[in-house]
């Protein structure tokens, strides 16, 4: 895992293991021990959210009706009683902010009906996204033997977890309000994650901590179109370490932004009314990288050398490409400015050629 060289690298990291990534690309900008497995705490429930609100999206956000078994786990709680009935999404909230351990237990329970079913439920959206040295055990993160990760696996986690809009918007309040169904009240929790407030530009993410995890964070930020995620594991200073970490990031990155709106070029049209095709390009976006591989971008144009009718506008026909070396960074369609309506041949045509002219 080479992370970009430099010799402003953050020093006096207090983390046992650390990873400070690009979110847009995924490349690393700074790692220590990143690929070392260790236990994590609640940032356990960056997972669990994630899990409840893609189920919510999919559902309605259905209300879940709180449990006795729900709510007998130990540790930090969002203030669950049996008969509470509230939102999914209001559980993902209370996993986020207050860092509800009886929250995390009951997505597991609800979705799944004990939480070993919802482990595997964990451990196969970890594959999904790449999380090759994790085992989820706990919802909550509460310690277990075998429920690890590592600070590389949690950063793309939590790049997972951030392309959800509304994971983002909890993440990032430093307070929410819950609508309880039953019984019918609202109420405000205060986000646990001080980074909020310390860093200017911090978008998220989680907290955690348990005597044997030690002070673990997950953390994202967002200056200049560029967005960055840290993360530390086992970190007495964890608030100075990401302040350095996405300090140093800042100073490192910049957002490259691409655009093939003026991009225009005829192509080649067979069986259609004309023989040619107007092919337009979109607009683009950004993605951030070191400073330093600015100017060694590559661009590619991607077309057939020539299209088929019928064809639509807008339809996609192929791409603008922008690599860094073999990685991927961006890619912009390239679409049909025009119809291509197919050839219409006479029948009367067709018949002459066949039999000739009748007389």
């Amino acid at each position: 895992m080479p992370a970009l060289a430099g010799s402003s690298q953050p020093e006096g990291i207090s983390a046992a293991s650390a990873v400070l990534i690009s979110a847009d690309t995924g490349s690393v900008l700074y790692e220590k021990e990143a690929e070392k497995k260790l236990s994590m705490a609640s940032t356990t429930k960056i997972m669990t959210a994630l899990l409840a609100l893609e189920e919510a999206e999919k559902e309605g956000d259905p209300t879940v009706t709180v449990t006795e078994e729900m709510v007998a786990v130990e540790g930090s709680s969002m203030g669950l009683r049996a008969g509470d009935e509230l939102p999914l999404t209001g559980l993902a909230a209370g996993m986020l902010l207050a860092s509800g351990n009886d929250a995390a237990n009951a997505v597991a329970l609800y979705l799944d009906g004990s939480q070993e079913a919802f482990a595997e439920r964990m451990n196969r959206r970890a594959l999904e996204i790449g999380m090759s040295n994790t085992h989820f055990v706990t919802p909550s993160g509460l310690d277990d033997e075998a429920h690890y990760s590592t600070a590389f696996d949690m950063a793309l986690l939590a790049r997972e977890a951030l392309k959800n809009s509304k994971f983002r918007e909890l993440a990032s309040s430093g307070t929410y309000q819950i609508a309880f169904d039953n019984p019918e009240k609202k109420v405000q929790y205060t986000n646990h994650n001080k980074l909020l407030w310390l860093y200017e530009g911090c978008i998220g993410v989680k907290t955690g901590f348990t005597k044997k995890s030690g002070r673990c964070l997950v953390s994202a930020a967002e200056r200049d179109g560029v967005t960055l995620i840290a993360v530390t594991l086992n970190a007495p200073d964890d608030w100075n370490d990401h302040a350095k970490m996405l300090d140093y990031g800042f100073a490192s990155v910049e957002s490259v932004s691409f655009d093939e709106s003026n991009f225009s070029v005829q192509l080649p049209l067979v069986g259609g009314e004309g023989e040619e095709l107007l092919v337009k390009g979109t607009t683009g976006g950004s993605v951030s990288v070191p400073s330093e591989d600015a100017g060694r971008i590559t661009r590619k144009v991607f077309l057939p050398a020539f299209l088929y009718a019928p064809i639509q506008k807008g339809e996609t026909v192929g791409s603008v490409q922008y690599y860094l070396e073999s990685t991927k960074l961006f890619s912009i369609p390239l679409i049909a400015g025009e119809n291509g309506k197919i050839q219409e041949k006479e029948v009367g045509g067709i018949l002459e050629k066949l039999f000739g002219r009748g007389k």
